[in-house]
C-alpha cells in the first residue's frame, strides 16, 4: 500500500531535509512537518567539511550550492594577543585531493534554500509548514502523529518518525528518556554578517581565520560569494537563554576582547558589526536508542560544541546512513532504525568529545597557550589537518533505489516496534 512507504521527518532544517531527500532517493515517500510558518534565512555561516560535502555533492546540489559558496584555500590560525599567524592548515585543492571532496563554506540560508528548493521540486516530499509535531503513538502497522496546524489538530500516518527538532527537540521530549536534558556549556557564542568591503584587505581572502585568545576566540570567513563576512566569537558566558537569535549589544561582545588580551586588529574586526546575535551553548549526551519506529537525528540526537564545526556536518552524515540503513530493511523499519542507531552511536560520540576537547584547547591561557602555540606551529599546518583524516574521510554506505519499495509493514522482528500507545521507552 502507497501510504506504508511513507516517512515523516519532524524538522526542516539542515538535517531534516537532506535527509528527506536521501530517504526519497532511496525509495520512500516523505513528509516533513516544520513548526515555522516559512523557511528563512536564519543563521550566518556554516563549514562543511570533506564528510558532508560528499554526501551533498552525491544528491546532486554541488551545482547549486556554488552559486554563492567559498571554497577557503587554508584555515589560518592566528594569536589573539599578538596578532601573528601561529599555523597555516591547507585546504582547497590540499583538501579536495585528500579527501576526494572540497571543504566549502557558505551562508546557512544559502544551504537552506538550496536543500529546500530540492524538496519542492520532488513529488515524493510534502513539506507542510507551520505544523508543529505534538504526540505521536507507535503501532505494528508504523507510527501515528498528532500535529498542529492553524490551531486544530492533524492526523499523519507513516512507516517511521525522524526527530530532526533540534536540541531542544520536541520528539526527544516524547520519548521521556531520564537523565537527557540538554547541559549549558558556560558559553555563548555571538554571530553576526558585514560587509567584506568593511574590513581590511587580509580579511577579504578566502580563509577561515581563526584567533585564539584567553576564554575566548573569534572565527571569521567569507560567504555570499565573497560578498559578506560571517563573524563569530565565543565567549565563556553565564547567559543560558535559549534559541538562536537573541539580539546582542555591540559594546557586549567588545567588553570580552580586551585590550589587554586582544590585539587591535582582532578588536576592529569585532567592532565593525552594528548588530549581532546571540545563542548559548548546550549539549547533551546522545540517547540510547529510539523506540520502534521512531529515532533522532543531528542535534535532536547529539548536539555538540561548535569548535569541530561539525554539527551541520553529523546531520548530513546521519541523514545518508538513515537512508541506507531504512533502505535495507525497507519491510522491517524499526531494525532499520536501530541499524542506524548503531552505525552513528560511535562516531558521533567521538565527536562530540573532540569539540569538547577542542573548546578547552582553543581557551588556554598563559603558559599553556604558549605552548599550545609552539606545538602548533612546530607540527605544521599538514600534519595537522592529517589528525582530522578519520572525520573527513568518511564515506556514505550505499544503498540501492532502483526500484520504489511497496512494503507490508507490521511483521514481528524482534525490534520493538510492537503494538504500544505510550511514546517510547520510560
Amino acid at each position: 500500500m502507497a501510504e506504508s512507504r511513507n516517512v515523516i521527518i519532524a524538522g526542516a532544517g539542515i538535517g531534516g531535509l537532506t535527509a528527506a531527500l536521501a530517504l526519497s532517493r532511496a525509495g520512500f515517500r516523505v513528509t516533513i512537518l516544520e513548526q515555522a510558518p516559512q523557511l528563512e534565512e536564519v543563521g550566518a555561516g556554516i563549514q562543511l567539511t570533506p564528510n558532508a560535502t560528499r554526501v551533498l555533492t552525491e544528491l546532486g546540489l554541488a551545482d547549486q550550492l556554488k552559486i554563492t559558496l567559498v571554497e577557503p584555500q587554508a584555515v589560518r590560525v592566528m594569536s589573539g594577543s599578538s596578532a601573528r599567524e601561529i599555523v597555516r592548515i591547507p585546504l582547497g585543492t590540499f583538501a579536495e585531493k585528500r579527501y576526494g571532496a572540497p571543504y566549502w563554506v557558505i551562508h546557512r540560508g544559502d544551504l537552506q534554500r538550496v536543500l529546500a528548493d530540492a524538496v519542492r521540486t520532488n513529488p515524493d516530499i510534502t513539506l507542510r509548514l507551520g505544523t508543529r509535531v505534538e504526540d505521536f503513538a507507535t503501532r505494528r502497522h508504523g507510527v501515528s502523529i498528532k500535529a498542529r496546524f492553524a490551531g486544530q489538530i492533524v492526523e499523519e500516518q507513516g512507516i517511521a518518525l525522524i526527530g530532526a527538532d533540534g536540541v531542544w527537540s520536541a520528539v526527544r521530549e516524547r520519548l521521556r528518556w531520564r537523565g537527557s536534558e540538554p547541559k549549558f556549556q558556560h558559553k555563548t557564542a555571538w554571530r553576526a554578517l558585514v560587509p567584506a568591503n568593511s574590513l581590511d584587505a587580509p580579511w577579504r581572502e578566502p580563509v577561515v581565520h581563526l584567533w585564539l585568545g584567553m576564554d575566548s576566540h573569534l572565527v571569521h570567513y567569507p560567504v555570499k560569494g565573497g560578498a559578506l563576512i560571517n563573524i563569530v566569537a565565543i565567549v565563556d558566558d553565564e547567559w543560558r537563554e535559549t534559541g538562536w537569535s537573541a539580539s546582542g549589544e555591540p559594546d557586549e561582545v567588545l567588553r570580552r576582547f580586551a585590550r589587554w588580551s586582544w590585539h587591535d586588529k582582532a578588536r576592529a574586526i569585532i567592532g565593525t558589526p552594528q548588530r549581532w546575535q546571540k545563542w548559548a551553548l548546550f549539549e547533551r549526551g546522545g540517547p540510547r536508542g529510539g523506540s520502534g519506529v521512531v529515532t533522532l537525528l543531528g542535534d535532536a540526537a547529539h548536539p555538540m560544541l561548535p569548535f569541530l564545526a561539525q554539527g551541520g556536518g553529523m546531520a548530513i552524515e546521519d541523514a545518508a546512513v538513515l537512508a541506507a540503513s531504512l533502505a535495507q530493511y525497507a519491510e522491517r523499519p524499526a531494525r532499520g532504525l536501530r541499524a542506524y542507531e548503531k552505525a552513528r552511536r560511535k562516531r558521533t560520540a567521538k565527536v562530540q568529545a573532540l569539540a569538547r576537547t577542542q573548546g578547552r584547547i582553543y581557551g588556554m591561557s598563559g603558559p599553556e597557550a604558549l605552548i599550545r602555540n609552539l606545538v602548533m606551529r612546530a607540527k605544521g599546518g599538514e600534519r595537522l589537518l592529517q589528525r582530522l583524516d578519520w572525520l573527513y574521510q568518511w564515506t556514505p554506505p550505499p544503498f540501492e533505489f532502483t526500484e520504489r519499495y511497496v512494503t507490508q509493514v507490521g511483521e514481528d522482528d524482534g525490534e520493538d516496534d510492537g503494538d504500544v500507545s505510550n511514546h517510547g521507552r520510560r
